[in-house]
C-alpha cells in the first residue's frame, strides 16, 4: 500500500478505533495548536518566497536593458559633449533609444535627496541620457571607448554594479523563505511526534489490555495515526485561514512602499496556501506512524 493510500485510509478509516486515543487532554490541544501556529507561519514564509521572487524578476527585467550616460563638463563644453554623446549612442549597435533628460526631470531626481527648498537651479547639474538597449545588448567596453574619444566627460553606467547585488539579495530572501518552510515542517513533525509518544505512553495500560484481547499493533497504531492526522489537518486549516486573512489585510503593493507593501499573493498565488493543510496532514501522518510503531515496540 502506498503512502497516499495509507494516508487516505487514516483519514477515512474506522472511527471506532479512535476510542483508543483520548478525545481530550493536553496532547490534543497541543497538536491542534502546533499545527495551527505552524500553518500560520508557513503562509507568511510562502508569501515571503513569492514576493521576493516577484521582486527579483521585476528588478532584473526593469534594469537589465536600461543604462545611463552622465556627462560632467565645463559649462561651455556641456552642450557640445551632449551632442557628441548622442551621436555616438545613435550609431551604436544594440541601443534601441537614447533620450536626454530635461532639466526638470533631473531636478525631480535630486529633490527627494536635497528637498524642495535647495536652490538647485543655481547648480551645475550633469547632463543625463536615458538609454534603452535592445534584446541583443550593447558592447559596453566598446561604447565607453567611443564616448571617451568623442565626449571625455561622458560616463556610461549600465547599472551592473548595483543591479546584481539587489537581485542576489532578493534571490537569497526567496531561498530563506523556502528554508523556513522546511524548518516549519520539521518542527511540526517533531512536536507531533512528541505529542503522540506522550499519548501512547500515557495509555500503556489500555494498549496492554487491547493486546490481551488480540488487538494487533497495526490496529492500535492506526487509531493514533488517524486521530493525530485529523487533528493536524484541522489545526493547519484554521492556521492557514488566519494566515491568509492576515496577508489580505496587509497594504497593497505600490511604488512608494515597494517590497514592504508587496508582501502577499497575487492572482492564482492565492490558491497556493491551500496546499498547506494537506502537507501538514502528510507530515503528521508520517510522524505519528513512526512514533506509534516505535513506542509500541518499546511497550511490553
Amino acid at each position: 500500500m502506498t503512502w497516499l493510500a495509507r494516508l487516505g485510509a487514516a483519514m477515512t478509516g474506522n472511527s471506532g478505533a479512535d476510542r483508543v486515543v483520548p478525545p481530550t487532554g493536553y496532547t490534543a490541544r497541543l497538536t491542534v495548536f502546533t499545527a495551527a501556529a505552524m500553518a500560520f507561519l508557513a503562509v507568511f514564509a510562502l508569501a515571503l518566497s513569492l514576493a521576493t521572487d516577484r521582486l527579483a524578476t521585476r528588478w532584473s527585467e526593469a534594469l537589465a536593458r536600461t543604462a545611463t550616460v552622465r556627462i560632467s563638463a565645463p559649462a561651455g563644453q556641456m552642450q557640445q559633449q551632449l551632442d557628441n554623446a548622442m551621436a555616438v549612442l545613435q550609431t551604436t549597435p544594440g541601443i534601441a533609444t537614447a533620450r536626454p533628460l530635461t532639466r526638470e526631470e533631473r531636478l525631480d531626481l535630486l529633490e527627494p535627496w536635497f528637498g524642495p527648498d535647495l536652490p538647485l537651479d543655481r547648480l551645475q547639474i550633469p547632463e543625463l541620457i536615458e538609454v534603452i538597449e535592445t534584446v541583443d545588448g550593447v558592447d559596453a567596453d566598446g561604447l565607453r571607448a567611443r564616448l571617451a574619444g568623442e565626449a571625455p566627460g561622458a560616463l556610461y553606467d549600465d547599472h551592473t554594479r548595483w543591479r546584481r547585488p539587489l537581485v542576489r539579495a532578493a534571490e537569497r530572501l526567496r531561498t530563506l523563505g523556502l528554508i523556513s518552510l522546511a524548518l516549519i515542517s520539521a518542527a511540526t513533525a517533531a512536536m507531533i511526534t512528541l505529542s503522540a509518544q506522550a499519548s501512547l505512553a500515557a495509555n500503556a495500560k489500555v494498549i496492554a489490555a487491547l493486546r490481551l484481547i488480540g488487538a494487533l499493533d497495526t490496529y492500535i497504531a492506526r487509531a493514533f495515526v488517524r486521530r493525530y492526522t485529523l487533528r493536524a489537518f484541522t489545526g493547519a486549516l484554521v492556521g492557514t485561514a488566519l494566515g491568509v486573512l492576515a496577508i489580505a489585510l496587509l497594504p497593497r503593493a505600490d511604488a512608494a512602499g515597494g517590497f514592504l507593501t508587496g508582501l502577499g499573493f497575487s492572482g492564482v498565488g492565492w490558491l497556493l496556501p491551500l496546499i498547506i493543510p494537506p502537507v501538514a496532514s502528510i507530515v503528521a501522518f508520517a510522524a505519528t506512524r513512526f512514533a506509534a510503531f516505535r513506542q509500541l515496540r518499546e511497550t511490553t
